[in-house]
């Protein structure tokens, strides 16, 4: 689900930026930010969309599994796991104010569209359901532990938070029989 969600992100900024600039010459890449020799991991004349970190939404955590019969089986689904992802967008152009117009043009867009709904957007998997786009401003303490942590210099960027990536497995935990009736015995003296 990660990728879906890291692809269909990708997918419809390319498509914004298309429609703003009438050209493809800004383009939205997923990709690591640097090497492991300390070189930038994509091209230039591009953004690159990266994953900084992943963390547990455990405000709305199911804490039990789901029970259901099917075929006369009963299912049980274990709960899903919710996440919220910190991504970057970090800009590589040659042209310094290129990149803060490409860098502009990530934050126009996520400024008009904070929420996704597979019912809104068809590219959009009906297993997310939705995502919640949030911008996340760091201090410069936090902006050099960052782009430390990726081993690279320092680009024109800009960092959000996606909430809600759903995992849920396809394959049930259990199948058992379903419990049909309950018997009990009282003994008195």
């Amino acid at each position: 689900m990660i990728d879906q969600a890291l692809i269909f992100l990708r997918d419809e900024l390319n498509t914004y930026i298309l429609a703003r600039t009438n050209s493809t010459n800004v383009d939205v890449r997923l990709s690591k930010i640097a090497t492991e020799a300390g070189k930038y991991a994509f091209p230039e004349e591009s953004i690159a969309l990266t994953v900084l970190n992943l963390e547990e939404d455990r405000l709305l955590k199911d804490h039990l599994p789901e029970y259901s019969i099917v075929n006369g089986q009963q299912v049980r689904q274990e709960p899903e796991l919710k996440l919220s992802l910190n991504i970057m967008f970090a800009a590589n152009f040659k042209i310094y104010e290129e990149a803060w117009k490409a860098i502009s043009l990530v934050l126009t867009y996520f400024q008009s569209h904070l929420l996704f709904t597979s019912a809104e957007y068809p590219a959009l998997s009906p297993k997310i359901g939705k995502l919640t786009i949030n911008l996340e401003l760091l201090n410069f303490e936090q902006l050099n532990q960052v782009w430390a942590f990726l081993g690279a210099k320092h680009l024109p960027s800009v960092t959000y938070r996606i909430r809600m990536i759903i995992i849920q497995d396809e394959v049930s935990s259990g199948i058992q029989q379903p419990i049909t009736s309950i018997q009990t015995n009282i003994h008195t003296k």
